[in-house]
């Protein structure tokens, strides 16, 4: 009698703590509240719950500039005027220090004469040239005159030799004197001398036509070496140019000098493969990237555009929004850990290089998911099963597992809703075994 109402009493008292399970938790079945005899081993069981299951890390980062960058000498001078110190914001091309090269500027100078000076030679090649074209028109009129007199001397030496063709024959019939045909002789030979002087002028005329021609050729070669005297002198102007501009060193980018090494006076000299101090060191500060190096077994979740949060320790501020911008997608050799980096806007340079930040980067989120408490999970050789109620009895279920975060996993398949499930020790029940449900405590 006396053990029966005790019974009765043990149910009465687990009855409300099955009502007083959380929001979420469905009631437990009314046949696994009714133990039987009070001998049975009590175990701690529930229905998986639905829920957004959510993968994070949070890891230590390093705020970086966004790009810095140290700036050295070019070329070798006395530092003539610093016009900027550490903490100066500055813009992008803006002079920060100028050097003294007295003898660059010479340099400069000479480089300057000698493109006047080729410039004038190429004006005198062009003119070269247009004289010779004149030269040149001068002789080919000059052929054409000689062509007229050929002609000229041609009709001459025709009629003479028909004349005296006439004469000698009148001579023969003693019609005309012997004077006369002789006369007439000495006429048709004049004008045969006439026709090979004509002769002779117009191929004098053809040589120095073709001597004009080649003037001209040779003037536009002038004018050619000397438009490439005149390029280079050019270039070697550009040059001087170039070499003494470096002598003003200049901010590459919109940023604040973290850095300065230079006083007026000092000497530098171009950077060599040392270890050269800087004369200047710019950051850009506008926006920073935070360093952020993930342990291996979360890497492989980690991408670019990776949702993130941003504590900075220095600052009692609330977490800054951001994402991942880039990874290293290989692991560092040294620690097995995958650098991933975070672009944080910085309007105000609250955020400085060298500050510390914890970074909590999202790697993944499933939701309305079946999720257990890992505490629930037994692995046996290749399976992972759970331990579930059903009448009373324990019965193993094969379970495949997903995404697992914190104390959670996510249960993709083997057990649902309604399953009861073992939530602590569930290694040391056996199947068959009959047990007593108890809800968990809240």
């Amino acid at each position: 009698m006396t053990d029966r109402f005790t019974a009765a009493s043990a149910l009465l008292l687990l009855a409300p703590l099955a009502l007083m399970v959380g929001c979420n938790r469905r009631p437990l079945a009314a046949e696994q509240d009714t133990a039987g005899e009070g001998a049975l081993e009590r175990v701690v069981a529930d229905h998986p719950q639905r829920t957004t299951l959510t993968l994070s890390t949070t890891q230590p980062g390093r705020i970086a500039a966004f790009e810095e960058t140290p700036l050295y000498a070019k070329i070798a001078g006395f530092v003539d005027n610093v016009l900027v110190d550490i903490g100066d914001v500055v813009q992008k091309d803006q002079p920060l220090a100028k050097l003294s090269i007295p003898e660059m500027v010479d340099d400069l100078e000479q480089k300057e004469a000698l493109v006047a000076q080729a410039e004038a030679e190429v004006k005198q090649a062009d003119s070269a040239i247009e004289a010779a074209i004149a030269a040149a028109q001068t002789a080919e009129s000059r052929i054409s005159e000689a062509k007229a007199a050929i002609d000229r001397s041609e009709a001459d030496h025709q009629r003479w030799t028909s004349e005296h063709a006439r004469i000698e024959d009148l001579a023969a019939k003693g019609s005309v004197t012997k004077k006369l045909e002789e006369e007439t002789r000495a006429q048709m030979q004049s004008a045969e001398a006439a026709k090979r002087e004509a002769v002779a002028k117009a191929e004098s005329s053809r040589a120095a036509y073709r001597e004009a021609q080649a003037n001209v050729g040779k003037a536009r070669a002038d004018l050619g070496t000397a438009e490439a005297r005149l390029r280079v002198a050019k270039s070697d102007l550009a040059r001087a140019k170039t070499m003494l501009a470096y002598a003003e060193i200049k901010a590459p980018f919109d940023g604040t000098i973290t850095r300065r090494s230079i006083d007026t006076g000092h000497y530098v000299h171009p950077a060599t493969a040392g270890g050269d101090v800087p004369l200047f060191v710019v950051a850009r500060t506008d926006v920073v990237r935070i360093f952020v190096e993930v342990p291996e077994l979360e890497a492989p979740y980690v991408n670019a555009g990776d949702p993130a949060q941003v504590r900075i320790q220095a600052l009692e501020s609330k977490p800054l929004d951001a994402e991942v911008v880039r990874t290293s997608w290989s692991l560092s050799e040294a620690n097995h850990s995958l650098r991933a980096e975070v672009d944080v806007a910085n309007p105000h340079g609250k955020l400085r290089p060298g500050m510390y930040a914890s970074v909590t980067i999202r790697l993944d989120e499933r939701p309305d998911v079946l999720v257990l408490p890992a505490t629930a999970i037994v692995r046996e050789g290749n399976e992972t099963c759970c331990m579930c109620v059903e009448s009373g009895k324990i019965v193993k279920q094969v379970v495949e597992l997903g995404l697992r975060s914190g104390g959670d996993v996510e249960i993709v398949s083997g057990v649902d809703e309604d399953s009861v499930v073992v939530l602590k020790q569930p290694e040391t029940f056996q199947p068959g075994q009959q047990v007593q449900v108890a809800p968990p405590a809240k």
